[in-house]
């Protein structure tokens, strides 16, 4: 065999593993439905303009409530989990018949890959278009890009390693185009290496200064890694050159970040009013729901979400984001109704901890069980997703610290905090060392969480509870006063322990 068709042979080989990751086409396969591109809804003007014109069901399967039948749950949940990880499915089917997998702009995907249909047909046709043209190294980018979303959108991190050999096959055959270094940009920050986002976003914009997926990365990256000026620099240039959804809710959250909540909110409002494709629409209404949730607009908030699920029904932070605030506005059955919903299909660290922190607050015969099920599942997704090159150590730090092994919870948190400087680590590692009873080294990170001007009750709680365990009574009282001032609805179990503690303390400052 000549060296040119091993080549191709081992190129053809790479398509059907890419294809297939688990061994079992059947498995793999992902909901059908309509998706459409992210990012091409024309959005009129800029963000910076936006910033100056003031525009303003029951799970499946029967209720159990025995010891046997709890277990035979948690072992169906966690066989659920495996196969979400490991094969890319949606756990339990598609109930509806219908579900659609709509794509958001976190960025985009390329056009042409979604222009036939769904994204699960639209990497099919991929895959057979690289089996006869193995040489087209736009094809294998534009692969490995779907693969990054396909992990995203269905928490699906097995599909990391495929992404990753598609893309590092496009970067052989044309070393310096931009689709494919700005699709290593979007798998490494997917996969929390922000540096690696950073530099990779940096090579695109070299090769082309208006790759859209470049500049947002290059956004995401400097904001994970606490370079939160270097973010609003890179906000405004990315505004100046691709105006569009995509820059808009990054621009949008740099804003936030910084305090500037009405800036946020009227770039993110154009947003919404610019888009046109449901998953842009999904986005764009999702990230208002969460803005209003974080400001205790749960009514506002609940309008986002449905707006959101109109457009995409199955769009994950909407579904999530929609249980938090029927919780947080007292509709407590329907939220645990969602968000067993949402871990049914999607076993993610966020959703499980809630849903355990639900069961908790409701306390009904068997709900502390239930509860201790859905964190065990945190140490089970977290496991697999390290196992496909996910730094999960800010997820571990946050899920044990309240609900697993604390001491584990101080090292990831630590660990995470040795690779990047932002307010959600400070937070973590400020609690992380509070729960291990380190609260005078923890005060210095919960004064740095909230030092930006970012808006979380939970961080002013913690904050809070750090700044009374170190003596600090006045300024526990007006922290904790702030935190469930702003939201107080925002955790089932943390509000409830920030109430009581400011009775300790005498009450409200």
């Amino acid at each position: 065999m000549s060296p040119r068709s091993n080549d191709d042979a081992q190129e053809r080989d790479l398509v059907d593993e890419a294809a297939d990751p688990a061994g079992t086409a059947e498995t793999a396969a992902d909901p059908t439905g309509t998706a459409t591109p992210a990012g091409t809804a024309g959005a009129a003007g800029s963000a910076a303009a936006a910033a100056t014109t003031g525009t303003g069901r029951p799970a499946p399967g029967e209720r159990r409530g025995s010891g046997r039948s709890r277990a035979l749950q948690l072992a169906a949940c966690a066989v659920a989990l495996a196969v979400a990880m490991t094969a890319g499915a949606v756990v339990l089917g598609n109930r509806g018949g219908d579900d659609t997998s709509t794509v958001s702009s976190a960025p985009g995907l390329d056009p042409e890959l979604l222009a036939g249909g769904s994204l699960a047909s639209g990497i099919s046709a991929l895959q057979s278009h690289l089996k006869a043209q193995p040489k087209d190294s736009g094809g294998w980018a534009t692969l490995g890009m779907a693969y990054v979303e396909q992990a995203r959108t269905n928490g699906d991190p097995s599909r990391y390693p495929q992404a990753q050999r598609a893309l590092a096959r496009s970067l052989e055959l044309s070393p310096d185009n931009d689709p494919a270094l700005a699709g290593r940009a979007a798998l490494a920050a997917a996969r929390h290496e922000f540096p690696e986002a950073l530099a990779f976003s940096e090579k695109a914009l070299d090769e082309n200064a208006f790759n859209e997926r470049a500049l947002s990365v290059r956004i995401d990256a400097l904001v994970e890694l606490g370079r939160y000026k270097d973010a609003a620099k890179a906000a405004d240039e990315a505004d100046s050159r691709r105006p569009g959804v995509p820059v808009f809710t990054r621009y949008a959250y740099v804003r936030e970040l910084r305090g500037d909540i009405g800036t946020a909110r009227r770039v993110l409002k154009q947003a919404l009013a610019g888009a046109t494709a449901p998953g842009d629409i999904a986005y764009v209404a999702g990230s208002l729901g969460q803005l209003s949730w974080r400001e205790g607009d749960y009514g506002v908030a609940l309008k986002y979400y449905e707006q959101a699920l109109r457009a995409d029904r199955t769009y994950l932070p909407a579904l999530e984001g929609r249980a938090r605030a029927q919780a947080a506005n007292g509709d407590r059955a329907a939220a645990i109704r969602g968000m067993e919903e949402v871990v049914a299909r999607f076993p993610l660290p966020g959703p499980l901890v809630v849903l355990g922190e639900l069961y908790e607050a409701r306390d009904d015969e068997g709900d502390p069980a239930k509860a201790r099920d859905q964190y065990a599942l945190v140490d089970a997704w977290t496991s697999l997703a390290r196992a496909n090159g996910v730094n999960a150590d800010l997820d571990t730090a946050l899920a044990a610290a309240d609900h697993g092994d604390r001491k584990a919870a101080l090292r990831a948190a630590r660990a995470e905090w040795e690779r990047r400087h932002t307010v959600h680590t400070a937070d973590a590692l400020a609690w992380a060392l509070h729960v291990n009873d380190r609260d005078d080294e923890a005060l210095a990170y919960a004064r740095r969480a909230t030092a930006t001007g970012y808006r979380d009750a939970t961080f002013l709680y913690h904050r809070g509870m750090i700044e009374r365990a170190t003596g600090h009574e006045k300024e526990a009282r007006g922290s904790l006063s702030a935190a469930l001032e702003l939201n107080p609805g925002f955790s089932p179990v943390g509000a409830k322990q920030a109430e009581k503690a400011l009775t300790a303390l005498g009450g409200a400052r």
